[in-house]
């Protein structure tokens, strides 16, 4: 028997956690607060340890504090819940695993990274690193799943079902976000709660190490970086829009690495079919926090605006497309990237499997985009087959108002964001491969 809570609901992640244990010693999920880290582990876990519980003015921090071997006491598995907090734990536990290579031994959860003074081992080969997101849709119950990921990388796409989509469902979606505290929670009151989640993360960073910041610089930070959400936007444009506060270009970059280091940053990566492209490692990533109604929180949006405001909306609403993407991919051992090449001919996101194959989506919120999308996917294509590089596996465009998943004549799919899902996903929470 393992620790599951009561009405547990499964994630995509116990699948990659279960996976990982059977071949390493000790596992560490990383990810911004309240997502769920520590409901996942104990998924999975005999025994656990909380280190940020404030039972007894943070009894147990300050025990571990001064004897670091009392955090690794517990039937195996044993979860050390928010490890960073006594930093000295890491090396302790690989130290641990080191001395009996037993796997699976221990999980560790943490919301953000410590100085790297300490720990002083990367734990290379003894502790492995997950990161962890918010739920997708599909996790939150939203998305019917009757597309998965590896029906268009094997062309069955299987089942066509005919759901009415609105816009305002749409906007709804985005805006609430991944949280599963958020759930069952009325959309007025979640507002509330993300912009209380975001004013949390500034204080965070604001105190990170120890130090003490500058609030106001950071909450310009970070709202420049919801405003360039799901964008190219490099770090000068960053700079040009917090300069205005009179906040050095360093004090920035700083600033970006302390949001990082809280999980709250997620962006998308460059792909190029050919391996050894330049591409890979000097386009510019694009741009994401680690949720879009984290964007819409900063930028204090509400449902009303952003039904007025389509063009603002078209951005989040791509940023939660491409958030389940992300999701969906590590699921089926992919990762998630986006195409922008030196002719400016860009794919909104692309997910690579380990085998090679890759497949190239377009993300439009409207069912009147389509045949435009769809038209730049094959030309693309036929671009990069001229250039002798592997072509995408398939193409799709995942469209937000459409009510069916449809093969058009041309071998584009369409498919809703609400009918999209990774592997299978059984009711204990392990992500079966196809």
């Amino acid at each position: 028997m393992t620790l599951r809570p009561k009405d547990y609901s499964p994630r995509y992640i116990n699948g990659h956690i279960e996976s990982l244990m059977k071949g390493i010693g000790a596992v560490c999920i990383e990810g911004p607060k309240a997502c769920g880290k520590t409901w996942a582990s104990l998924n999975h876990s005999e025994s656990s340890i909380m280190i940020g519980d404030p039972t007894e003015d943070y009894r147990n921090r300050r025990l571990v504090g001064l004897d670091v071997n009392r955090a690794l006491i517990g039937d195996t598995p044993h979860l050390i819940d928010e490890w960073q907090e006594v930093p000295a734990i890491w090396d302790a536990v690989r130290y641990e695993v080191d001395k009996t290579h037993e796997k699976g031994r221990f999980i560790l959860t943490g919301s953000s990274t410590p100085k790297k003074k300490k720990p002083i081992h990367s734990g290379a080969g003894r502790i492995a690193k997950i990161r962890m997101r918010t739920m997708s849709l599909y996790e939150l119950g939203e998305s019917d799943g009757s597309v998965s990921l590896m029906d268009l990388f094997n062309d069955e796409l299987r089942s066509l079902i005919d759901r009415k989509i609105t816009l305002e469902y749409l906007i709804d979606l985005t805006v609430r976000g991944g949280w599963p505290g958020n759930i069952g929670v009325d959309t007025d009151i979640v507002l509330d709660l993300n912009r209380m989640y975001m004013e949390t993360c500034i204080e965070d960073a604001a105190g990170l190490d120890g130090k003490t910041r500058d609030t106001n610089k950071l909450r310009m930070t970070l709202n420049s970086l919801a405003r360039n959400e799901c964008t190219l936007a490099n770090i000068n444009k960053i700079q040009n829009d917090v300069k205005e506060g009179t906040v050095s270009d360093k004090a920035i970059s700083h600033y970006i690495e302390l949001f990082d280091r809280l999980f709250l940053l997620n962006n998308q990566p460059p792909y190029h079919p050919d391996y050894r492209s330049a591409t890979r490692v000097g386009k510019s990533p694009k741009r994401h926090l680690t949720d879009p109604a984290l964007a819409i929180a900063a930028l204090n949006l509400t449902p009303e605006k952003l039904l007025e405001d389509l063009r603002t909306f078209g951005f989040m609403f791509e940023s939660m497309c491409e958030r389940d993407l992300d999701i969906y991919a590590q699921s089926v051992n992919g990762k998630l990237y986006h195409y922008h090449d030196a002719n400016d001919k860009e794919i909104d996101a692309v997910i690579e499997l380990s085998d090679g194959r890759w497949g190239a989506f377009e993300i439009k919120l409207g069912a009147n985009q389509i045949d435009n999308a769809a038209k730049n996917l094959i030309e693309i294509k036929h671009y990069i087959e001229k250039k002798g590089a592997r072509p995408p596996t398939f193409l799709c465009v995942i469209c937000g108002l459409t009510s069916v998943s449809y093969k058009r004549e041309d071998g584009v799919y369409v498919v809703p964001i609400t009918s999209l899902k990774g592997a299978e996903l059984d009711i204990t929470g392990k992500a079966q491969n196809e």
